[in-house]
C-alpha cells in the first residue's frame, strides 16, 4: 500500500458543505493502488464512542495518470461531523487514515476522538453558493468593435468598410451596441442566452482594454440610454448580461495617469499606480504595444496600460464604486474580470462582497488561465475561464499534442481541484477574442469542430460561444481572430450554424443533468479512438460516443440519439466514422 499518496484536508476541494445539509467529502490514493474505502464517522462530541457503527462505503469516480478519487456524500443530524477513512490495499493491506496521519487499523486507534479531521459546524454563511442561472446558461461572446455596425454617425474617424479586410491592430470597422440591439432576434433564434461583451467604457483602442473612464460608455459603441435600452431588451428575452471589467490596469491618456505624467510624484495618483522611478517613461519597442525601460508596472509589457495598485484604499474605493454602478443603474448580472490573477486577493474579496450586496445571485467570471484554487474558495469569483480544462480538450481532439489517457488524466484532475458547485460554474471556451478560431485550429476541419464542440458542450461547466464560430468564420491568434462578423447569408455556413443551434438547445434542454450529474468515463480505447463519456443524475442519462481514431467504429445503440455526426444506423447498432459522434439520453 502506497500511504505516502493518501491525501485528504478538511475544509478544502476534499471536504465541502453542497448544500445546507450535504456534505462532500474525497480522498486520494495511488492509482490502483487501494481496493476498498469506507468512511469510518459520528458526532465530534460522541465519535470516540460511535466510530464503529455506521461505516459508509466510498465510491471511486475519477482517475488521473498518478491518483485515484473516491467520494461520498453525508449529512448530519447535528450539523457537526467527525470523520476518518478505513482503507484496504490491493495488496491485502489494511490502515486507518485520520488527522494525525496513517495508522494500522485496530480500535484503539479508531476511538481515539483527536484522530478525526472534522467539521466542526455546517456554517451555511460559508457555503460555496452559486447563481442557479448560470448551470442553464449557454454564452456568447461578443468583441463589439466587431459585431456589427448599427450606427454609421458614431463611427471614429478612419472607420474601414465592414469587413473590407482582415484587422491590424489599430483598425477600425464601426461596430456598436446598435449592431448588437439590431440582431437580437439573431442572437435569440441561435438559442443563446448570455451575453458576454468584451469592453464597453471609453478607451481608446478597438479592443477597449485601455479605459479612459469606466463609468461611460465609448461614444464609438453609444450612450448610457442606449446600453440600457439593449439590457432590456435582452432580459426581456431571457438573456442575461456580462461585462470586462479591466481593473488590473488603466489606459495612459486616463486622466489619473496624465496627472502623473505630468506631476510625477506630486501627483495625487502617484500612488495609484505601481511607479518605480518618477519621471515615468519607457523607451518603445517593436511595436505599439511592447516597450522596454518602463518604469512602472503594466500589463504584460505596454506601456499604454500602466497597472493599477489596487492596495490602495483610493483605488479601491474607485473601483468598487464602479463596480457597484453598473449593477445599480444598467441592471447587469455578471462582471468578468480581466487579467485577475494579477490583481490581489484582498481587493477581490471587498468586490465579491459589494457586487453580492447590491444584486442576488450576481455571477463573477475570473480571467484566469491556470489552476485557481485560491480565487475559487467562495469569497472571490464564483468561476474562472476554464482554460486549463478545455485546454486538454483541445491538446488531444485538435493539435494532436497529448494522447487520451492524459486529456482525461487533465480533465480529472482539474474536476478535483474545486468542489462540484464550482464545476458546475466554470466558463468553458474553446476560443476567443485572445487565441484562434476554434476552425482555423481544426485546419478548417468541420467535423473535427462539430466533435470538439459537442463533447465540450457535455461536459461540467457552462459553455461559451465566441461570435462567428457559429457560421464558420476563421482567424489566427489576435488581431486576425477579430474579424468582422459576416452576415451576409450566402457567405454563411448555414449547415454548422444549423448544428450549432441544434447543440445550444441539447445543452438548454438538458441543463439540470449536464451542469450536475456526475461524470463517468465508460470507455477511453487509444488503439481505436474510442470514448465513451456518460453524465447522470437521478435516473437520466447523457451518453456521448465519440470515434478519435482512423477507422469507423460500430456499437450498440443505448438510449434516443438527440445530436450526432457521421453516424448511420441499422437495427439497433450504430456506425460512426472517423471524428463523428453520437449524443444519447436514456
Amino acid at each position: 500500500m502506497n500511504t505516502a499518496a493518501i491525501y485528504h484536508r478538511p475544509e478544502s476541494e476534499f471536504a465541502y458543505l453542497y448544500d445546507a445539509e450535504t456534505m462532500h467529502i474525497r480522498l486520494r490514493t495511488a492509482k490502483g493502488d487501494i481496493k476498498k474505502v469506507q468512511l469510518v464517522s459520528a458526532d465530534p462530541y460522541l465519535i470516540g464512542e460511535q466510530w464503529n457503527e455506521n461505516p459508509v462505503p466510498m465510491l471511486k469516480i475519477l482517475s488521473t495518470d498518478l491518483y485515484d478519487y473516491w467520494f461520498v456524500a453525508v449529512t448530519s443530524d447535528t450539523k457537526r461531523l467527525s470523520y476518518g477513512f478505513t482503507v484496504e490495499g490491493e495488496d491485502g493491506l489494511s490502515a486507518f487514515y485520520g488527522d494525525h496521519g496513517i495508522y494500522p487499523l485496530e480500535d484503539k486507534y479508531l476511538a481515539m476522538p483527536n484522530n478525526y479531521f472534522r467539521m466542526p459546524y455546517f456554517q451555511e454563511v460559508d457555503r460555496f453558493k452559486s447563481p442557479e442561472w448560470v448551470k442553464e446558461t449557454v454564452w456568447y461572446q461578443i468583441f463589439p468593435e466587431r459585431f456589427a455596425n448599427g450606427d454609421q454617425s458614431n463611427d471614429p474617424k478612419g472607420t474601414l468598410p465592414w469587413g473590407s479586410k482582415d484587422p491590424d491592430r489599430q483598425d477600425f470597422f464601426g461596430g456598436d451596441l446598435q449592431g448588437v440591439l439590431d440582431n437580437l432576434d439573431y442572437l435569440e433564434d441561435l438559442g443563446i442566452n448570455g451575453l458576454y461583451f468584451c469592453p464597453i467604457f471609453e478607451a481608446g483602442s478597438n479592443h477597449k482594454y485601455d479605459t479612459i473612464d469606466y463609468l461611460k460608455i465609448d461614444p464609438d459603441f453609444g450612450d448610457g440610454a442606449l446600453f440600457k435600452k439593449l439590457v432590456e431588451e435582452c432580459h426581456a428575452r431571457g438573456i442575461k448580461i456580462m461585462l470586462d471589467a479591466v481593473f488590473n490596469h488603466m489606459g495612459d491618456v486616463s486622466p489619473q495617469w496624465q496627472d502623473v505624467i505630468k506631476n510625477g510624484e506630486n501627483s495625487k495618483y502617484a500612488d495609484w499606480f505601481h511607479v518605480r522611478e518618477f519621471p515615468v517613461t519607457y523607451t518603445e519597442g517593436k511595436d505599439f504595444e511592447n516597450a522596454t525601460e518602463i518604469t512602472y508596472d503594466v500589463f504584460a509589457f505596454t506601456p499604454h496600460m500602466p497597472k493599477l495598485n489596487t492596495a490602495n484604499p483610493e483605488v479601491q474605493e474607485y473601483l468598487l464604486n464602479i463596480a457597484k454602478y453598473w449593477i445599480e443603474e444598467y441592471d447587469i448580472d455578471a462582471w468578468r474580470l480581466d487579467v485577475a490573477n494579477e490583481v490581489d486577493h484582498s481587493f477581490w474579496k471587498k468586490f465579491r462582497q459589494v457586487c453580492d450586496e447590491t444584486k442576488d445571485d450576481f455571477y463573477i467570471l475570473g480571467e484566469i488561465w491556470h489552476s485557481s484554487q485560491r480565487w475559487l474558495q467562495g469569497d472571490e469569483f464564483h468561476a474562472v475561464m476554464n482554460y486549463a480544462y478545455t485546454d486538454a480538450i483541445l491538446g488531444y481532439f485538435v493539435k494532436d499534442e497529448i494522447g487520451m489517457e492524459k486529456m482525461v488524466s487533465e480533465i480529472n484532475s482539474q474536476l478535483m481541484l474545486y468542489p462540484d458547485q464550482t464545476n458546475q460554474m466554470q466558463f468553458n471556451v474553446l476560443d476567443s477574442h485572445d487565441t484562434a478560431r476554434l476552425l482555423t485550429e481544426t485546419k478548417e476541419d468541420k467535423d473535427l469542430m462539430k466533435q470538439v464542440m459537442a463533447f465540450t458542450y457535455v461536459q461540467p461547466g457552462v459553455p461559451c460561444l465566441y461570435y462567428g464560430d457559429e457560421i464558420g468564420m476563421t482567424g489566427a491568434n489576435d488581431p486576425d481572430c477579430r474579424k468582422c462578423m459576416v452576415w451576409e447569408e450566402e457567405k454563411q455556413d448555414r449547415e454548422l450554424h444549423q448544428f450549432v443551434k441544434d447543440l445550444i438547445a441539447l445543452r438548454r434542454n438538458e441543463a439540470k443533468t449536464l451542469s450536475e450529474g456526475s461524470v463517468h468515463w465508460l470507455a477511453t480505447e487509444t488503439a481505436s479512438g474510442t470514448i465513451i463519456f456518460e453524465r447522470t443524475l437521478n435516473n437520466r442519462t447523457i451518453r456521448g460516443i465519440f470515434n478519435t481514431g482512423m477507422e469507423a467504429i460500430t456499437t450498440e445503440l443505448i438510449g434516443d440519439n438527440v445530436l450526432s455526426n457521421g453516424v448511420t444506423s441499422k437495427n439497433n447498432a450504430i456506425t460512426i466514422e472517423p471524428k463523428g459522434f453520437i449524443i444519447t439520453v436514456k
